[in-house]
């Protein structure tokens, strides 16, 4: 079994890394407290063309295999996580349409979504519907030629600057089971009656914006449907959340790693009682778990993200990735933290950064109780080979 990057990927890794240590390393802790938005980082992307990861080279993308695509995540996620944000859930979108869409849907977005033309995101959430999706208020009404949606969605990434957002409704109320009466629409963000209300404030995850929507009879042509037929909304958007799934889980290996160097750094030049604080047998020992840890969740989204470029599904995999990825980057970030003693507390330092948008990735993308639910679930159904 070979867990080494293809000279293509450490090449597109180096790159990467590049970027991040010349364009977001230098800015992030100042445009973080200062809440300005990554405009420059954002162009930077774009000519990267990392707004295209998962679109097919027909229509102008990447179409990046699921390790380059983790590696993308991984690596801004070590500069600054926020910036993670505005590619994730534009990039989640971007899967959905291209698997799911019409041929007339995938012409007509995709290649304005690939160059970062258009940008987008996905509203699934509601006030009282989360981790439940099927308990989603939002309905979207046959009239005509239209339909009508009325409703509202939170926790909406990328909200203030897409073009087009996927919003799951119902368009059968009274279907039993309820996800088959769930679709996906494409709506335009211009189209009268779609209100972006505010931007929710947060511990941590900044550098992008997440939103409270109101969908306030906004019309739609029905060629807006996701895939041209009614009830396969909720299919498709789980379909997406496996990808967004080792998405998260990437994020947080580039978070852990951050912390890790962070207080690898940190130790060795900072003294007390005449020689290095990482000369202490209790400082090494805290330093080789969260190397190992590290590791070891890397490696697991590696492994997750190998499955899903076998065209396998992978709810079971990335679910195990995001699980003990994200609960490696809160250890990770707590500890550097408590290497640093007094300054891993100061803003001055990115310990504290680390710290705040490592408590996201337990609860993004799922919660990681829902994860334990999900493996095990498909662990009793046999459908993951363990070892």
């Amino acid at each position: 079994m070979d867990f080494t990057l293809t000279p293509e990927q450490k090449l597109f890794r180096r790159t990467l890394r590049d970027f991040v240590a010349k364009e977001i390393e230098p800015v992030a802790q100042e445009w973080e407290d200062s809440g300005r938005y990554p405009t420059e980082i954002v162009a930077r992307m774009r000519e990267m063309g990392l707004f295209g990861l998962t679109v097919p080279a027909e229509y102008g993308g990447l179409a990046a295999d699921m390790v380059s695509f983790a590696l993308v995540f991984e690596e801004i996620s070590r500069g600054w996580m926020g910036i993670a944000g505005i590619l994730g859930s534009h990039s989640l979108a971007c899967w959905i349409l291209a698997r799911h869409g019409t041929q007339g849907q995938r012409e007509h977005y995709l290649p304005r979504l690939a160059d970062g033309e258009w940008r987008s995101g996905i509203a699934l959430t509601e006030p009282d519907a989360g981790t439940d999706l099927q308990g989603i208020r939002t309905t979207a009404r046959r009239e005509g030629d239209d339909y009508v949606i009325n409703g509202s969605k939170t926790w909406i990434t990328n909200a203030r600057h897409a073009h087009m957002l996927p919003v799951l409704v119902k368009t059968d109320p009274g279907a039993e089971p309820a996800h088959r009466g769930m679709s996906l629409l494409l709506v335009d963000t211009a189209t009268p009656g779609f209100t972006v209300e505010r931007d929710l404030p947060k511990l941590g995850y900044k550098g992008t914006e997440s939103c409270e929507l109101r969908l306030d009879g906004v019309r739609v042509p029905a060629t807006a449907l996701l895939g041209g037929a009614e009830g396969r909304g909720m299919q498709q958007a789980l379909s997406g959340l496996e990808i967004g799934r080792i998405n998260v889980a990437a994020r947080s290996v580039g978070i852990a790693q951050a912390a890790y160097d962070a207080a690898l750094a940190y130790t060795a030049q900072r003294h007390a009682f005449g020689r290095p604080v990482h000369d202490f047998q209790a400082v090494q020992l805290r330093l080789a778990d969260m190397a190992t840890e590290l590791q070891a969740a890397r490696l697991l989204v590696y492994w997750a993200a190998c499955r899903a470029d076998e065209g396998r599904r992978v709810d079971t995999e990335a679910g195990m990735a995001k699980l003990f990825a994200s609960e490696t980057a809160i250890r990770a970030s707590l500890d550097a933290m408590r290497l640093h003693g007094g300054y891993g507390y100061s803003k001055e330092f990115v310990v504290e950064r680390l710290y705040r948008d490592a408590a996201l990735m337990a609860i993004g993308e799922g919660t990681n109780d829902i994860m334990r639910t999900v493996i095990a679930r498909g662990l009793s159904a046999h459908t993951t080979t363990i070892g």
